[in-house]
């Protein structure tokens, strides 16, 4: 759901003057520059990558999807400032998505650059690198325990999700990270900042002297970035994600260089905004939980969905699974916090208010 009053698709960014999208190599800041990349058959149009210009070559903060239009367009535009494939050394990647990872695990390794990439994300490149020995997509059985039978069924027919891409594009990082850490890129002091929630691997980078925050996925300024869309599943995303926005939060305020979006002027304000967001999903999902025993995709079709608050039914069949696995997210953190039980049932989890 889009907290801002300016919907992403119609969102110009600062440094372009432009839809956040149009083509180019925009500065942000001397030496830093943002890229947006196409995705292709997805909603949120383009990626941002950004990158850091060093003595040394280039550093870059995610990779894309790993696309021929994607790799066309980075070349393209990587030359618009005078540098091209050979130059990067590393790529800093922010969570191991699609439209993130692919591209930098497949250029890294072609030109030698380092791909670094969070400790959290091992069990999901695990499972992308062993994918004969999967008889169905792990998320079918999220969306079972969610209630959303109809809608597993239609994802296993293969009318969800779309295709894994091929193993080559899930290559190991090389290099692992572990916990916060301070990178140094040129005469940057970049803190790489776990911030697990989006995914168990995620991380912001945070310049301190620069007065920016890279914040990927974690912190968007025109939508909520999706909660529970991960495999393998964890306990508790949610309660991941929060914990990480208060972590964010207590870091100065800075402007965010987000993933997907324009260039936004505060991460208090922001994250502020994301919480106060939550809590309310939070309230909203206990109430509906007043009437008695439900599934997550029963008290997903009782609340509103993307910023136009539009009824659950009315969503294809994609949104449909990603509305009850994030509605089940809301309801694992209300038992978490006492105010909720749990306990398995034919048709999937359900879940009772304490007390009602």
């Amino acid at each position: 759901m889009s907290l801002s009053n300016t919907p992403t698709a119609h969102a110009v960014s600062p440094d372009s003057g432009e839809h956040w999208t149009a083509e180019g190599a925009w500065q942000v800041a001397p030496g830093l520059w943002r890229i947006p990349l196409p995705l292709p058959m997805d909603g949120l149009k383009a990626v941002n990558v950004y990158v850091l210009e060093t003595d040394a070559g280039l550093t870059l903060v995610d990779g894309g999807w790993a696309i021929p239009v994607a790799r066309e367009l980075l070349e393209k535009c990587l030359g618009q400032i005078g540098a091209g494939f050979a130059d990067i050394r590393r790529f800093l990647v922010t969570h191991v998505h699609r439209d993130h990872y692919t591209m930098a695990t497949v250029l890294g390794h072609e030109v030698g650059a380092e791909v670094a990439l969070g400790r959290g994300e091992e069990p999901a490149l695990d499972l992308l690198n062993n994918v004969e020995q999967i008889t169905e997509s792990p998320f079918l059985a999220v969306l079972r325990s969610s209630g959303a039978l109809d809608v597993a069924e239609e994802w296993a027919a293969g009318r969800g999700d779309d295709e894994v891409p091929p193993k080559e594009d899930w290559q190991y990082p090389t290099r692992w990270m572990d916990g916060d850490h301070t990178i140094t890129v040129g005469h940057r002091s970049i803190e790489a900042v776990h911030t697990p929630g989006h995914t168990p691997g995620h991380f912001v980078f945070a310049d301190r002297a620069e007065g920016v925050l890279f914040a990927g996925d974690h912190v968007l300024p025109t939508i909520t970035p999706s909660i529970g869309f991960t495999v393998p599943p964890t306990d508790q995303p949610l309660g991941d994600f929060l914990s990480s926005l208060a972590r964010v939060r207590a870091l100065p305020d800075l402007r965010i260089l987000p993933a997907h979006g324009p260039v936004a002027p505060s991460t208090h304000e922001r994250v502020d905004e994301l919480t106060t967001h939550h809590e309310k999903r939070l309230a909203q999902s206990l109430a509906a939980l007043s009437g008695g025993p439900v599934t997550a995709h029963d008290v997903a079709g009782t609340l509103g969905w993307t910023r136009h608050e539009h009824a659950y039914e009315t969503l294809d069949v994609f949104s449909r699974g990603m509305a009850a696995m994030e509605t089940k997210a809301h309801l694992d953190l209300l038992v978490a916090r006492g105010q909720a039980t749990a306990a398995p049932a034919q048709d999937g989890v359900r879940y009772r208010a304490v007390g009602a």
